[in-house]
């Protein structure tokens, strides 16, 4: 068992698409969606212990406890390793280095999770196989297994069913998070199903009833960028659709809302473009603005290479 303490990259993700296709009897929805990592990534810091299970945040608004999906995650596997391979009891400390913002449609909390599971994994000599390690993580949020996935992939049932989505561009892109806090479960309850906007988009474009994604073809991403939560976000905060006016007007070929929101990605072909961009929306006061890129293979690296 590895004593010295390892850092783990948490990459955020967007949604390039999403489209909801139904509701399950236990509440969950149904989806189809294609996600992509980013360079952006926050780093977390594992350290085993005799005891407990701990963790500290650079950001205020992180909670430090059991509240934690990490402390979830460090949790769920620990009494799996005891339980299931018959090993001894230890603890861990978690430092996370927060550079995702928070509850943003970006996937950190569940990322953090991953990361968590990962580490763990890999300090106590790899106990658990990837399939094991992305059942616990569907246990965790319907994010979560995207995440041990690493790499782009069309996911469907809840999330949790992934295909890896081969030939996506390792695109600029510009992120603005608005100041405004959405609650990803009212989104869901006012979502009007039946045929939405964006199973017709997918459909329009050859992409939903073919189901062939896994040699996605570059220059139809913006084709089909459609988010059916963003038609209810949208409504209810329209700084949403000013945000992708801005995007669009500083020269992005297209704009959309990842997940839930709030956040707001563009995704530029020209970098010199894209820099520019960055600075002049960065001056808007409220917008919380970063630059980023899509990571087109296997998500590896922590560092945020921007643009």
């Amino acid at each position: 068992m590895t004593q010295t303490p390892i850092s783990f990259v948490s990459p955020a993700k967007v949604n390039l698409f999403l489209a909801v296709t139904g509701r399950r009897s236990d509440g969950y929805h149904q989806l189809v969606t294609l996600m992509c990592p980013l360079t952006l990534a926050d780093t977390i810091t594992i350290r085993l212990t005799r005891r407990n299970i701990t963790v500290t945040c650079t950001d205020p608004d992180v909670p430090e406890d059991e509240t934690n999906l990490v402390c979830r995650a460090a949790r769920l596997f620990l009494t799996r390793r005891v339980r299931d391979k018959k090993k001894r009891p230890f603890g861990v400390h978690m430092e996370i280095t927060k550079r995702i913002p928070v509850a943003a449609g970006l996937g950190g909390g569940s990322s953090n999770a991953a990361a968590v599971l990962m580490a763990l994994n890999r300090m106590d000599n790899t106990p658990f196989s990837r399939d094991a390690l992305m059942a616990m993580a569907v246990k965790l949020g319907a994010d979560v297994p995207f995440f041990i996935f690493g790499r782009p992939a069309i996911a469907t049932g809840i999330g949790e069913i992934l295909k890896p989505a081969a030939g996506l561009p390792s695109l600029p892109v510009i992120l603005i998070r608005p100041p405004i806090r959405i609650s990803t479960a009212l989104v869901y309850q006012n979502l009007k199903l039946r045929l939405t906007k964006c199973q017709q988009r997918l459909k329009n474009t050859n992409l939903y009833s073919k189901m062939e994604w896994e040699h996605f073809r570059s220059d139809r991403i913006t084709t089909c960028l459609c988010n059916d939560l963003e038609s209810v976000t949208a409504v209810k905060y329209p700084m949403i659709e000013t945000i992708k006016q801005a995007l669009l007007a500083q020269g992005a070929t297209g704009a959309l809302m990842s997940g839930s929101g709030p956040t707001v990605f563009g995704l530029f072909n020209d970098e010199a473009r894209a820099r520019d961009a960055f600075m002049d929306l960065s001056r808007h006061q409220g917008w919380q603005v970063l630059k980023t890129r899509l990571v087109a293979g296997a998500s590896s690296s922590g560092k945020d290479t921007g643009f």
